[in-house]
């Protein structure tokens, strides 16, 4: 079976920036083994899938280890190679995913996101991540992924991990977030996961769903600016919607071709 393929850096206007993804349109569902062993191979952080059943696109996200159950930049690809590569009529998509009904509308040049809001609560830091840090956190809370508040963005760049020791603890889909204020933006983070192929996600909009309604409690405001400081850098707009959020970014387009099942 011959299927397209397209990589696009999200959460960018730039290429070689922002978090790349892999876009594979489908005729009807493959197997996931199927599914699992094409991500491996498009190694990056994830691949994302569609079947476009005409209201509605039921979309599915893979790292090279698993299928997720929420997934930002993926998404964002998604909605950009419809919108830009293959036509897509409507300015507002609508996905069906594994964490409900996802909406994407495209306007003025950015894609926005509705995806659900995951307010993070208290936590103790399992010890595992504790001796995997270099910096301790100020705070430590928790939602899908533990996340770890900081006095400074100098913080968070100076962060390192000891991957021989964070890679003891397994969070299932989760990872774990790094975050402070930020200078230049309202707020600005990180985001590893443990036993992954790729340690250091570049731009995780699923983070944003725990790092939006946090920051806008702290900070007294709903439209926030964000910036994820990985090596790629990746750039947000915010808005803190009560039970959901609204994560907006710009899309390119990287590469365009095929791929071949057997």
């Amino acid at each position: 079976m011959k299927l397209d393929l397209y990589q696009i850096d999200a959460f960018t206007e730039e290429i070689f920036a922002g978090n790349p993804a892999c876009v594979v349109p489908l005729p009807h569902w493959l197997s996931d083994d199927l599914l699992l062993k094409i991500t491996k191979e498009n190694a990056v952080a994830e691949t994302a899938f569609f079947v476009n059943s005409g209201d509605k696109i039921h979309l599915r996200w893979f790292t090279p280890e698993i299928e997720m159950d929420l997934c930002g930049h993926a998404t964002l690809a998604t909605a950009h190679c419809l919108k830009t590569i293959l036509n897509y009529p409507k300015d507002t998509i609508v996905f069906e995913t594994m964490s409900g009904d996802l909406t994407v509308n495209f306007n003025e040049g950015l894609y926005h996101l509705n995806f659900p809001s995951r307010m993070p609560v208290i936590s103790e830091l399992p010890e595992a991540i504790k001796n995997a840090l270099n910096l301790q956190p100020k705070v430590v809370y928790k939602s899908r992924d533990y996340m770890l508040v900081y006095d400074s963005e100098q913080d968070i760049r100076n962060l390192k991990i000891d991957r021989q020791i964070f890679d003891q603890i397994n969070l299932n889909t989760g990872g774990v977030i790094v975050t402070s204020k930020g200078n230049k933006y309202d707020f600005v983070s990180r985001f590893f996961t443990p036993q992954a192929s790729i340690l250091e996600d570049p731009v995780t909009g699923s983070a944003h769903c725990s790092l939006i309604p946090f920051w806008a409690s702290e900070l007294k405001k709903n439209k926030l600016s964000a910036s994820q400081l990985s090596k790629r850098v990746g750039h947000l707009q915010c808005e803190n919607k009560k039970d959901r959020v609204i994560i907006s970014g710009k899309a390119k387009t990287y590469s365009i071709g095929h791929i071949w099942t057997r």
